[in-house]
């Protein structure tokens, strides 16, 4: 399961997508995101579906990739569509047994949600997944830099949130190694109900929050070392610059932002 979270990992391939400048695919995310949720209607996510695939299939992604990280959430899936079906009010009463009510809009609105999510995750994964951390970070710092007229720390969150982003297929892997030591001294993760399995993770918890601090440690005593004080005076390898591509993604997802809020 810990191996299926794709957020926050880098697949490396040359493709147009990887090539997009990283203050574009952030604000493309970000429209993304606007679109996905302007979506009143089932047929509404159809365009947005279309628009995944072919990001995923212009940036040499196996679409199973992305799956894949859609894995880990099906408890929180499952959970969201259940919650919608049983207590969402409606007129066209599909089934009625005792207490229970399964309305058409209900079941409308239980789907609406999960695909929201679906979705969500999707585009977030394929930002990280096209987009170096330290590229990533470059994108934010540039679109935060008009507000540090106003005192705002554009360079510092920038960094936290790429940090943050690394960090999460580390702490990953840690996870895993603990869980296979731990199973190798007889510890059980995955049999019994939720709850004892959620009883069963504690034993994890302290070892990779101690591997955490530690990292965190490790990492601020090596920026220290390496006389690391914000942006004051940073140069860059590389130059951003647009090229007519970033205008191409951008004309096709204000496409797709116009059929979403049409249909």
């Amino acid at each position: 399961m810990l191996k299926d979270i794709t957020l926050g990992q880098y697949y490396p391939v040359k493709s147009p997508v990887h090539n997009l400048d990283p203050r574009i695919k952030i604000i493309l995310t970000i429209a993304f995101i606007v679109a996905v949720f302007l979506g009143s209607s089932l047929w509404a996510f159809f365009p947005v579906a279309a628009y995944i695939i072919l990001a995923a299939l212009l940036a040499h992604l196996p679409l199973k990739l992305l799956l894949k990280g859609i894995k880990p959430l099906r408890i929180i899936l499952i959970f969201t569509f259940l919650l919608n079906l049983f207590f969402n009010a409606g007129e066209t009463v599909l089934v009625e047994v005792w207490k229970i009510r399964i309305t058409l809009e209900g079941l409308l609105t239980a789907i609406r949600f999960s695909m929201r999510l679906v979705f969500l995750v999707s585009g977030a994964s394929l930002l990280t997944l096209t987009t170096p951390p330290v590229v990533l970070t470059d994108g934010m710092e540039r679109l935060l830099s008009p507000l540090r007229k106003i005192g705002f720390p554009a360079h510092e969150l920038a960094m936290m949130m790429s940090i943050a982003l690394r960090f999460i297929p580390v702490l990953l892997e840690e996870a895993d190694k603990i869980m296979k030591a731990q199973m190798a001294r007889g510890a059980d993760f995955e049999s019994g109900n939720l709850i004892q399995r959620a009883k069963s993770m504690v034993p994890l918890l302290v070892p990779l929050f101690v591997s955490a601090f530690r990292r965190a440690g490790d990492l601020a005593m090596a920026m220290e070392a390496r006389c690391y004080h914000g942006g004051e005076g940073r140069t860059r390898l590389r130059v951003m610059k647009l090229t007519m591509n970033d205008l191409y993604a951008c004309l096709i997802t204000v496409a797709l932002m116009v059929v979403v809020a049409l249909i």
